[in-house]
């Protein structure tokens, strides 16, 4: 899917295929991730999904908008922090993290 412009998407809609998150990266539960990148090239642009339950990543460089749900997301070496729409967080390459969702969490990032 790409973003033209001039064209609208409204971002808690659009329909995200999901896959399993890697055995290894499981915490807790059976989440999937589903992904809609809009923009390609740097930045990268995109709508992101994570279903319930726990997981580990390693990040890369990002900034994000909460569109939905509820989350925690430990930062080894930061405080937790709380995830609910309208939060904005950035990461950076190599930030270690602990994903707690509670409710599907959706976000737009630029990446």
């Amino acid at each position: 899917m790409t973003l033209e412009p001039g064209v609208l998407l409204q971002a808690t809609t659009i329909i995200l295929e999901h896959t399993s998150i890697p055995p290894e990266q499981v915490v807790e539960g059976s989440p999937t991730t589903g992904l809609a990148v809009l923009v390609e090239g740097t930045p990268e642009i995109g709508v992101w999904e994570h279903t319930p339950g726990v997981s580990t990543d390693i990040e890369v460089d990002e900034l994000h908008v909460v569109l939905a749900g509820d989350a925690t997301l430990e930062i080894e070496g930061h405080e937790t922090l709380y995830l609910v729409p309208g939060a904005i967080v950035r990461l950076t390459t190599g930030m270690r993290t602990t994903w707690t969702v509670r409710e599907t969490l959706r976000k737009l990032y630029v990446a």
